[in-house]
Order: structure tokens, then C-alpha cells, then sequence
């Protein structure tokens, strides 16, 4: 999953080399810290939040397959 994460941050940003993708787990939950450029940062939200809710509700919906819960968290 932290591959998928990197992979769709990656092909929305201008500076796809400062992507970082860090994996915070437990054992029914896990976080998923996604830090990007600063000038980035609005590319990965999207308007009104709807890129980064669409990147959430992928990476709940490969969870729940795998049962498990899945946070995505984006740093600056």
C-alpha cells in the first residue's frame, strides 16, 4: 500500500523526487504519513480536499480487503 500511495503522489506532483511515504503501524490500524514538496502541497489536496479524499477512500477500500483500517495522513 505504501507503494500505491507513492506511485499516485508521484504522478500529481512537479517534484515527484521529494515524495516520501512512511508507514506507521499496528496491529489493526495503519497510519500512512505522506510528505511532499511545499509547493506541492496543494496538487496532493486538491480542490476542496477532493484528490486527497480520493486517494483515502483508495487506500480504505484496499484495507478493508485486507482488513485492516488506513489513515492517510499528508505532512508539509
Amino acid at each position: 500500500m505504501k507503494a500505491l500511495i507513492e506511485i499516485m503522489a508521484k504522478s500529481l506532483v512537479d517534484k515527484p523526487e521529494e515524495v516520501a511515504v512512511a508507514e506507521v503501524g499496528g496491529e489493526k490500524t495503519v497510519i500512512f504519513e505522506l510528505r511532499v514538496a511545499t509547493s506541492d502541497i496543494g496538487k496532493v489536496i486538491g480542490k476542496q480536499g477532493n484528490t486527497a479524499r480520493a486517494m483515502r477512500t483508495i487506500l480504505s477500500a484496499v484495507g478493508a480487503k485486507l482488513e485492516k483500517r488506513c489513515v492517510l495522513e499528508i505532512l508539509d
